[in-house]
């Protein structure tokens, strides 16, 4: 997996400080924005925007990925880019167990077959049919930060799948240390208080981890 942060707002800060000194009349944009990120009045954030460049991300995050509707996403096509040999996204709990001879050999068979098919002639966009979702993508993902506050608060939770975490650990360093002042206190409710979820994991994550 690479994640890169390939542009932002240049001022990102102070674009939503203003927009918060605006609401309130305020001569001091920097202690409005932290009035209103305390009140949860988080709009003025929508102001900023950043893109990232994303690769070796399965199709199983993909899915998980792009149900964050507040975004744009550019993904790499399977109707017009063939899948020549791709390194296959597998998870640990699979790799380490009994049963991971056996799902990279089918996993490698599918891939095989799709070569074998679209070499007959059936087009790229049928022959992806029998490909699994290990199969990694490359895509170009642009949220604004107050979406990707709300990423990170479901994302960067311990419960969240291992993959898009990562994903999301990976995007909001980056984002960190491009906006301090909009992300200093970004990640899942446990850094910021008691866990929102109705069944914590018990190891609740520090604001250390994006350092």
């Amino acid at each position: 997996m690479k994640i890169e942060l390939i542009a932002y707002t240049p001022t990102a800060s102070g674009v939503c400080c203003d927009a918060a000194a605006i609401c309130t009349a305020s001569e001091n944009g920097y202690r409005s924005l932290q009035h209103s990120l305390a009140s949860g009045h988080e709009s003025v954030l929508e102001h900023a925007v950043f893109t990232f460049r994303v690769e070796g991300v399965s199709r199983v995050t993909l899915a998980q990925l792009t149900r964050h509707r507040l975004a744009s996403f550019s993904v790499q096509s399977q109707r017009y880019v063939r899948l020549k040999d791709p390194e296959l996204v597998i998870p640990e709990t699979i790799r380490s167990s009994d049963f991971s001879a056996e799902a990279e050999s089918s996993m490698r068979y599918m891939m095989n077959l799709y070569q074998r098919m679209v070499a007959a002639g059936i087009p790229a966009e049928d022959a992806r049919y029998v490909t699994p979702q290990a199969v990694p993508t490359s895509l170009i993902v642009t949220m604004n930060a107050r979406e990707l506050r709300h990423f990170f608060s479901l994302r960067c939770c311990n419960r969240a799948q291992w993959e898009i975490r990562q994903l999301a650990d990976e995007m909001l360093k980056l984002c960190r240390k491009a906006a301090p002042t909009l992300f200093e206190n970004a990640g899942p409710g446990c850094i910021r208080g008691n866990c929102p979820e109705k069944r914590s994991c018990g190891k609740p994550r520090a604001r250390s981890d994006w350092d």
